[in-house]
């Protein structure tokens, strides 16, 4: 089994993160039609409902192994305890949500702990019970 480095991770970030933009434009959106008015965006109340479809997307996605930043870079987690074939629980999800954005505040440096980790494992990671692993390329089929 070969774990995802930080490169790769930080790919999917990217990739997830504009799907999450998105997600938040479209969840912005549902808020001013239903109040029929703007709404203020430092609003603690506003800002946790996005916290929350930010968390519920990745969440969903983990539980079934992927978010589609991790299905373009050929990545699935997996959970320690569980192996492959059992879905990560809910607080886990959390749990991998709330420590993901605390490894950005020192500098980033819960995603750099991976390359020093023999399973390349984040901080995210270690506190989730969680890897994040390779998926094999298919193999090529012959040409006649």
């Amino acid at each position: 089994m070969e774990f995802c480095a930080l490169p790769r991770r930080i790919a999917i970030v990217i990739y997830d993160s504009l799907l999450i933009v998105a997600l938040w434009m479209a969840a912005a959106a549902i808020v001013v039609a239903v109040r029929q008015s703007e709404i203020e965006a430092a609003s603690l109340g506003f800002q946790l409902y996005l916290l929350t479809v930010a968390w519920l997307y990745l969440a969903i996605c983990w539980r079934a192994g992927q978010t589609l930043g991790m299905k373009a870079w050929r990545v699935r987690m997996i959970g320690d305890s569980q192996g492959d074939s059992q879905a990560v629980s809910w607080p886990s999800t959390l749990v991998r949500f709330v420590v993901a954005i605390l490894s950005w505040v020192p500098f980033g440096l819960g995603f750099v702990w991976s390359v020093f980790h023999p399973q390349r494992a984040t901080w995210h990671d270690l506190a989730s019970r969680t890897r994040l692993v390779l998926i094999p390329r298919p193999a090529s089929k012959p040409t006649q």
